[in-house]
């Protein structure tokens, strides 16, 4: 799968730049373009084409949201993740409404940061793989894990989604009993392997998986996570 492309939105000079050393910092992201104004965000969003939006709502001669319901109203295939200082309900909801894949509250740390990226590269991995839909698939895709927002779901702990922790499941399913490390299952879903082994462990706490050590040759050992099929 190619990098996606990002496109930043967002008038304050340094949170910019923040934003755009953090996107470069994971895996499967390019930055194509930086607008620092509305109108150098629509200009660069008809010419390049980018495939995910970063963007501030509070912006000097427009309102972030305003862009949004505009972003939609002209058919352009991006997704959009809101960041910005707003607390209001009324703006999550509006950033809902408009169809924003997430919504981050300045200021941002990066594994908040990369967390949101992680998800939305899982969400279009399976879009790209999802071929003609089942029932199944489409509850995957359209719900799409309610992107992580805050505090997290109530069903789900802070910083796990439903379509990577859906992924993650898939991939053991179609193990057929292998072990599988957090560096390997990181690899198959496209996140990092901090971030596999924080969903692995959430697994074994629901009792999912099984985990052992493989001591190898070498160093330290490995943990190694297997699907706990029911007797």
């Amino acid at each position: 799968m190619q990098a996606l492309e990002v496109l930043i939105v967002e008038d304050n000079l340094k949170a910019s730049r923040t934003h755009q050393a953090f996107v470069e910092k994971v895996e499967g992201f390019a930055v194509t373009g930086i607008a620092n104004t509305i109108e150098e965000a629509r200009l660069l969003l008809a010419t390049l084409e980018p495939d995910l939006i970063l963007l501030d709502i509070y912006l000097p001669e427009s309102n972030g949201l305003a862009f949004l319901q505009e972003i939609r109203a002209g058919k352009h295939k991006a997704d959009v993740i809101l960041i910005t200082a707003a607390r209001e309900v009324e703006m999550l909801h509006s950033a809902l409404q408009g169809g924003a894949f997430d919504y981050m509250i300045k200021p941002v740390f990066f594994e908040r940061f990369r967390e949101s990226l992680d998800t939305y590269r899982a969400y279009r991995r399976q879009l790209a793989e999802a071929g003609t839909l089942s029932q199944e698939n489409a509850d995957r895709l359209f719900h799409k894990a309610a992107p992580v927002i805050g505090a997290g779901s109530d069903d789900l702990p802070k910083g796990i989604d439903t379509v990577t922790l859906d992924t993650i499941v898939g991939i053991f399913h179609s193990s057929q009993g292998a072990t599988l490390s957090a560096t390997e299952v990181g690899n198959e879903v496209g996140v990092s392997r901090t971030t596999a082994r924080k969903y692995l462990e959430y697994m074994i706490s629901l009792g999912t998986l099984t985990i052992s050590l493989d001591y190898g040759t070498k160093g330290r050992p490995e943990r190694k996570y297997r699907l706990n099929r029911p007797a």
